[in-house]
């Protein structure tokens, strides 16, 4: 079972919402998109190019390579086939590894005991040839096998990523209810901000959205601020040619941006953890954070966006006060950022409606299984320009 010199499927997965982001990205890295799925999009590729995925792709979760398909109609159906493959070239006999899946077959009940019967079939096998068995169990910190069983049909891959690609390694500081980082991006993706024009977030908490646009600025793939990937810890792992694609991804980002960007918020500890944050991902200079309230969030003459991402409102109590908290972004708006794009993230179209501004585009994303969209405004300046 050599990965190495072989071209294979690549499933990258993403939360729902984020595939057509996803295959921008993909287009944009010369990958063809083969397939699509609600929450993944499939392209081909050899291990180098799953490695490079790994440093460049912003909106996805993991990166799947593509091992082996068969058939498999009950648990110990699955441990023989499983058990006849070559693992020893794969998992080394001193090594850890996980398994996890997705299953929807009949004679599962909880994909936990999938789980065992691949690993079981795993071990054994790398125990009858090499001697000695690996250790596993649920930590995706190294070596990562992942099942996809649907009725008869089974589909091994190696999840290349090991932890999911939302894990930059920056947020060391998330304070409340912080927005993923792959969501972040994504959100920022389908403005069309490149960085040529200001990008303005009141109300940025943690900082995600102003740190991922400033990776997004700067050209700087978010994967080279992780250390470590599934795909080390297997067997033939080349690490020379592994600095070699980050040596060359390093040279690729930019030291420079044409716009602004500037982040506040009304809590002091908030700006404090942002800044942390910033500073732990290398764009701290980029980005020039404020303690204000968002109505009082300086913005530079000229063009760019606005985006803020302000709380739901869970409970009764929770959406009367942030009624009026919609309808302040909506005058914040009108008055301070004409000529900008604006834009609201939010899960309660309801309260949106305050904002008293008409919509140009709604777009639909999904923040962990809170169905939420990304409101488009034209901020002209006056009334409405033919």
């Amino acid at each position: 079972m050599n990965i190495w010199d072989k071209k294979s499927r690549i499933v990258i997965t993403c939360a729902k919402g984020i595939v057509p982001f996803l295959k921008e990205e993909l287009h944009a890295l010369e990958f063809p998109v083969l397939s699509e799925g609600m929450a993944s999009a499939e392209t081909e590729g050899t291990m180098d190019d799953a490695m490079r995925l790994n440093l460049f792709i912003r909106t996805g979760h993991r990166i799947l390579f593509f091992l082996e398909r068969f058939k498999a109609r009950h648990p110990d159906e699955l441990y023989r086939v499983v058990s006849e493959m070559k693992w020893e070239t794969l998992i080394s006999e001193d090594g850890y590894f996980c398994v996890t899946s997705t299953v929807d077959n009949p004679t599962i009940k909880d994909s936990r005991f999938a789980n065992v019967k691949c690993k079981d079939a795993i071990v054994d096998r790398i125990k009858k040839t090499c001697g000695r068995r690996p250790d596993s169990g649920s930590e995706r910190d190294r070596a990562v096998m992942h099942l996809f069983w649907k009725d008869e049909t089974c589909s091994l891959f190696v999840d290349t990523s090991g932890q999911p690609l939302s894990k930059r390694g920056y947020r060391k500081i998330p304070l409340k209810a912080p927005m993923q980082e792959t969501l972040a991006a994504g959100v920022i993706l389908a403005t069309g901000w490149k960085g040529n024009s200001n990008f303005i977030n009141p109300m940025c908490g943690s900082g995600t959205l102003a740190i991922e646009a400033a990776l997004i600025g700067l050209g700087r793939p978010p994967g080279l601020l992780r250390s470590h990937y599934g795909f080390m810890y297997l067997k033939g792992f080349n690490e020379s040619s592994w600095n070699e694609i980050r040596r060359r991804v390093r040279a690729t980002a930019r030291d420079w941006m044409d716009g602004k960007i500037i982040a506040t918020d009304i809590s002091a500890e908030a700006i404090q953890g942002a800044k942390k944050n910033a500073q732990t991902a290398g764009v701290d200079r980029w980005i020039d954070f404020g303690i204000c309230p968002y109505g009082d969030t300086p913005v530079p003459n000229g063009e760019g966006v606005v985006m803020l991402n302000p709380e739901y409102g869970e409970r009764m109590g929770e959406r009367e006060a942030l009624r009026e908290v919609y309808k302040g972004i909506g005058d914040f708006f009108k008055k301070r950022c004409q000529g900008y794009q604006g834009y609201i993230f939010t899960g309660n179209l309801d309260l949106a409606k305050r904002v008293g501004l008409r919509t140009k585009r709604k777009i639909p994303f999904y923040n962990s299984n809170i169905e939420c969209r990304l409101l488009e405004y034209d901020l002209y300046e006056g009334s409405q320009k033919k």
